[in-house]
């Protein structure tokens, strides 16, 4: 049987509120800047909820002609934007025989939300008819990945993965563990979401999670969660056919692992997030002490910061005080089923440029959230490996874990 391969990102691409590329965000990280503001569409007068991380210039006519438009959901545009990014960045051309052993699979918890909501609006407010012949094909959870499989000639495993708000870190840790086995050589993988129109934010206001006015994650004031929009993609790559041509390693995905709180289908548990952690520093075979870094899952709810933070305190044991954590929530929001691939981008940066992302908006602390949460400023530190967290309502726990080449 053929030993586990190691597997690298040697590519990445974004947009979201914070900047329309990998660096532009990087800087925004590095400043503390916040991406949230008023939001702007059709009928935001009528939500509670005025504010979220809005992807603002973006004008789809720059990269796309109309019929690709027609074509094209929101989030499926931002996707192909970011997949444009990485794979220039990795320098890989997928002619032949590589082609044959690329594959796709990228995270969204909703696909075509705004492609649901405008003809929903068409049908039932406006009385028409008919509806476009696409709107499946755009709204269709898949269509981002059908449409990146498309446009580079991945004839491998390609597919789309919807679990919430831990969508993109299980698309993530599938195509890991696909070059991991040798099911594939590259996978083109991340996550996005665009659900920032009148029906995606009234959606959920009905829960009664979001804040009127910001995203303070750990903060003892925190009041409520705060939705984003946008899309990361990276190239990941079998460890050898990376080094023998040359390639610009970013960073290694060391280890991956999932659980199942099995237990509420919104409250979450800090047994089944702490099952998440443990699992992915066996999986990459890491001792606490390792670890550097967490880019927290940190909503800004109460029962997601307090339970989060409980689980690490109690995985880490005496090696949590010194352990640095952040939620880049704080600044580009809640990307739900593209939230943790642009969270990937933080832990890159920290294992890369030796930059931790702070946790912005941060006033008061709270003895329930009693970790180094490097409040309100970035701070230079050296790491060698770092998670992501991710958990999802459903109780879905999805933990990456990445180290420095």
């Amino acid at each position: 049987m053929r030993g586990k391969r190691r597997v690298v990102i040697t590519g990445a691409g974004t947009i979201n509120a914070l900047g329309h590329d990998v660096a532009q965000t990087f800087a925004a990280f590095r400043e503390g800047r916040c991406g949230i503001s008023q939001l702007d569409f059709c009928d935001v007068g009528r939500l509670a909820i005025k504010i979220g991380a809005q992807v603002h210039n973006w004008n789809p006519e720059s990269y796309f002609n109309r019929q690709q438009i027609s074509l094209y959901d929101k989030f499926t545009q931002f996707t192909l934007l970011a997949a444009a990014q990485a794979v220039e960045q990795s320098g890989l051309i997928f002619d032949g025989d590589l082609g044959l052993r690329s594959g796709v699979v990228l995270g969204t918890a909703a696909g075509g939300v705004n492609t649901w909501d405008e003809n929903y609006r068409t049908v039932y407010e406006e009385q028409k008819n008919r509806v476009h012949p696409f709107v499946v094909p755009k709204l269709m959870n898949n269509a981002a990945a059908s449409h990146v499989s498309m446009e580079y000639g991945l004839h491998g495993p390609s597919f789309s993965v919807a679990t919430a708000c831990a969508s993109s870190n299980h698309a993530m840790g599938l195509a890991y563990q696909m070059i991991s086995s040798g099911a594939a050589s590259v996978m083109l993988t991340g996550g996005s979401e665009s659900m920032l129109c009148f029906g995606g934010v009234k959606a959920w206001e009905g829960l009664r999670v979001m804040s009127k006015d910001a995203c303070r994650p750990f903060s003892a004031n925190r009041n409520g969660m705060v939705q984003g929009e946008g899309a990361g993609i990276f190239v990941f790559e079998e460890y050898e056919h990376a080094r023998l041509r040359g390639a610009d390693i970013l960073a290694e995905v060391a280890g991956f692992a999932m659980s199942s709180d099995a237990q509420d289908i919104v409250m979450p548990s800090a047994l089944g997030a702490e099952r998440a952690i443990l699992g992915a520093m066996l999986s990459a075979g890491m001792n606490p002490d390792q670890i550097g870094y967490i880019n927290a899952h940190g909503t800004g709810t109460a029962a997601n910061d307090k339970t989060e933070c409980a689980a690490v305190a109690h995985a880490f044991g005496s090696h949590a005080d010194r352990l640095m954590i952040s939620s880049t929530k704080s600044m580009h929001g809640h990307l739900i089923g593209g939230t943790g691939a642009v969270e990937l981008l933080a832990c890159i940066m920290a294992l890369r440029e030796g930059v931790i992302a702070p946790t912005i908006g941060f006033e008061e602390y709270d003895p329930e959230c009693a970790l180094d949460v490097v409040p309100n400023t970035a701070r230079e530190a050296r790491v060698h490996a770092v998670l992501s967290n991710a958990f999802a309502f459903g109780g879905l726990n999805a933990v990456l874990a990445l180290r420095k080449v």
